[in-house]
C-alpha cells in the first residue's frame, strides 16, 4: 500500500505516519516544512508541498493508492475559515487530477450531532475553536457532493489528546461516542489506528464516521 499523507508534521499527521509505517506501508509525507518531521524510516519519503498549488500537488500524489489529508492551515491563521475550505478543496481536486480514487480526510468533532443539533452550533461550543470547526463542518457538506472520489471523513472524538495506542475504541457515524462516564475522548494514536483501519476495511466509503472510547 502506497499512501500520501498531507499535513505530515501536524499533531494528527505524525501519528498517522507512524501507524502506516508500522503496517509496512510505503508513505509519502507531505508538508510545507517536511524537515520538521523527525521520523526516519526506509519506507518514508518526505516531500515539500503546497496544498494550494493544485497542479504541483497532483504530480506528487500520482501513483499513490490513497491520499490522507490531515490538513489544517493553523489555528492562528488570520483567514482560517477560507483557507481551510480552499486548501481542502484543492487537495480534493489534486487527488482527482492525480488519478487517486481514495481520499480520507480528518476533520473535526464540531459537525457531530447531539439531539439533532451540530456541536459547533451550540452556545457552549468554545469560541476559540468555532471558526475552524465551522470550516470543517462546511467542507464536509461540500465533500458529501463529491461523486468521483471514494472519500471518507473522520471526525475525532470531542477530546483528542496525546497518549497511548490501545487499538481499542468504539465507532459511530453522525453522533459522538461517549463512554460510561459521559466522556467523548480518544488519543491521537488511536485515531490514527481508526484511520488506517478504514484504509484497509473500506467500511465508510462516501460517509463520515467517528470514534471514541
Amino acid at each position: 500500500m502506497k499512501v500520501a499523507i498531507i499535513g505530515a508534521t501536524g499533531f494528527v499527521g505524525k501519528n498517522v505516519i507512524n501507524e502506516a509505517l508500522n503496517r509496512d506501508y510505503t508513505v509519502t509525507a507531505i508538508a510545507r516544512h517536511p524537515e520538521k518531521l523527525e521520523t526516519e524510516h526506509a519506507q518514508l519519503t518526505k516531500v515539500a508541498g503546497d496544498v494550494f498549488a493544485v497542479d504541483a500537488l497532483a504530480q506528487i500524489l500520482k501513483g499513490h493508492d490513497v491520499v490522507i489529508s490531515t490538513f489544517n492551515p493553523g489555528w492562528t491563521d488570520a483567514d482560517l475559515y477560507n483557507n481551510f475550505i480552499k486548501g481542502s478543496e484543492a487537495i480534493q481536486q489534486a487527488a482527482k487530477q492525480a488519478g487517486v480514487e481514495r481520499l480520507l480526510v480528518v476533520g473535526g468533532a464540531g459537525s457531530l450531532f447531539i439531539n439533532g443539533e451540530q456541536l459547533v452550533d451550540s452556545p457552549q461550543f468554545p469560541a476559540d475553536w468555532k471558526t475552524g470547526a465551522t470550516a470543517a463542518r462546511d467542507y464536509l457538506n461540500n465533500l458529501r457532493q463529491e461523486q468521483e472520489l471514494n472519500w471518507t471523513f473522520l471526525s475525532p472524538a470531542i477530546e483528542l489528546y496525546p497518549g497511548q495506542r490501545t487499538g481499542q475504541f468504539r465507532i459511530g457515524t453522525e453522533e459522538p461516542v461517549f463512554d460510561e462516564a459521559g466522556k467523548c475522548a480518544i488519543t491521537a494514536e488511536d485515531l490514527a489506528v481508526a484511520l488506517i483501519d478504514e484504509v484497509e476495511n473500506k467500511q465508510f466509503i462516501k460517509q463520515r464516521f467517528t470514534v471514541g472510547y
